[in-house]
């Protein structure tokens, strides 16, 4: 169906973090950090029900291994501290989709250069997880860490061991901290291989993206513009000058596109690639969903065509731009069109990105991240605009029913992760 009449107004979506407040831009670095944790809460019980437990903890094994080394080694260089020491090792971790801050709240001690420990006072995966039981608390805290760990360390330094002093299922059941672990680098230790798997998502487009650069129109002087300085314990986002925050968002949102890539993978080894394919459109109705949500309450977006506007122009499933070719514009009549133009994220052969399976007619994901902030709007594919690879129309019903969220977003909705609330900006 074509839109009736031309688009008179484009909506500036090109430098989506310039004109934002220092605090502004904090917060949605927070949010971002914490929407790319989700991903694995929207994607992994599609794979038990598909694939049992076990299948499950084999997939985010590689899933994480494959994006965790390429992803912190690029967060390394953006800021400027890369080296092969415990305290690399530990910022790392802490600009990380894995660890987001708070959520995941991790405390780090270094001894020396080659030795390090870490707890954790609060796990939101495990607060996730452990009302399944003993079985999945393993599966997480033993199987998938003990080699997803020594990957991540492994982009700082090869001969880095991750150990646990105590980890879960607790005993007591209200042990705490939650775990506890040491970070040593070991001189004389065999070196651990770069994984097979990053080795593989390497040659993806978005591993091979240049690093984010920081919004020129924004200020340096209101913060850090690196991290070369000493670890921080107590980082929090507004320690960084806005344009180096900005910088920070745009690699965050590719953390989340090189981690869902990677579980795709996987999927697909286990699938064929229409299979691959449908588990991702269902990993990412959920997450797309769940992260409009909190980022319609960061922004305080309204549930109509400009909060959609506002939220689809930070959302992480379309960012950075130099990745996802979005563009967003209004009709003469008000309702939005939303366009995906050629670019690295449906460059891919396989189709295997989430733009990719957007374009591809997976349409529920921008759905679903339209109407969980405005459930009276309505969206449907159009013919393509010149140039472009899909295209969508939205306006708002407001005479009809509001949708029913999809059934993905209510059973990403178990995460506690969800409703969290951070507490920590100075």
């Amino acid at each position: 169906m074509s839109e009736p009449g031309a688009p008179t107004t484009t909506v500036d979506v090109t430098h989506p973090w310039a004109r934002r407040s220092h605090a502004e831009l904090a917060e949605l670095a927070r949010e971002l950090l914490l929407a790319g944790h989700l991903i694995d809460r929207s994607g992994m019980p599609h794979l038990i029900a598909r694939f049992g437990r076990d299948d499950m903890a084999d997939v985010a094994i590689g899933e994480w291994m494959a994006a965790s080394p390429i992803y912190t080694k690029r967060m390394q260089r953006l800021l400027g501290f890369e080296g092969d020491t415990v305290e690399v090792v530990f910022k790392g971790m802490q600009l990380d989709v894995g660890a987001p801050p708070e959520f995941m709240d991790f405390r780090y001690t270094v001894h020396d250069d080659r030795h390090g420990e870490f707890h954790l006072d609060h796990c939101g995966a495990l607060m996730d997880v452990e009302p399944m039981g003993d079985d999945y608390v393993q599966a997480m805290c033993h199987d998938i860490e003990d080699p997803t760990f020594d990957a991540t360390a492994t982009a700082t330094n090869p001969r880095a061991q991750v150990r646990p002093i105590h980890r879960p299922p607790r005993t007591p059941a209200d042990r705490m901290p939650h775990c506890a672990w040491t970070v040593d680098i070991v001189p004389e230790a065999d070196p651990l291989p770069f994984p097979l798997q990053a080795e593989r998502l390497s040659r993806s487009e978005a591993a091979r993206l240049p690093l984010a650069a920081p919004d020129p129109s924004l200020p340096t002087r209101d913060g850090w513009v690196d991290y070369a300085g000493p670890l921080d314990p107590d980082l929090v986002m507004e320690r960084f000058s806005s344009a180096t925050l900005s910088a920070i968002a745009d690699e965050t949102c590719l953390q989340g596109h090189l981690l869902s890539r990677a579980y795709l993978l996987e999927v697909a080894e286990r699938a064929d690639g229409a299979g691959a394919a449908e588990m991702g459109g269902r990993q990412l109705t959920g997450i797309a969903g769940v992260t409009t949500k909190r980022l319609g309450a960061a922004l305080g977006a309204t549930p109509d065509l400009d909060g959609i506007a506002a939220v689809l122009t930070v959302h992480p499933m379309l960012l950075p731009r130099s990745y996802v070719d979005l563009r967003i514009e209004r009709g003469p009549g008000g309702a939005l069109t939303i366009s995906l133009g050629p670019c690295p994220a449906v460059a891919e052969d396989d189709g295997l990105t989430w733009p990719a399976i957007l374009a591809g007619g997976g349409d529920a994901g921008l759905a679903a991240a339209v109407q969980c902030l405005a459930p009276l709007a309505r969206i449907e594919r159009i013919d393509r605009r010149d140039g472009m690879v899909a295209s969508w129309r939205i306006w708002i019903d407001s005479g009809g029913e509001p949708v029913r969220q999809p059934d993905e977003v209510t059973l990403t909705e178990f995460s506690t992760g969800v409703d969290f609330h951070f507490a920590r900006r100075t």
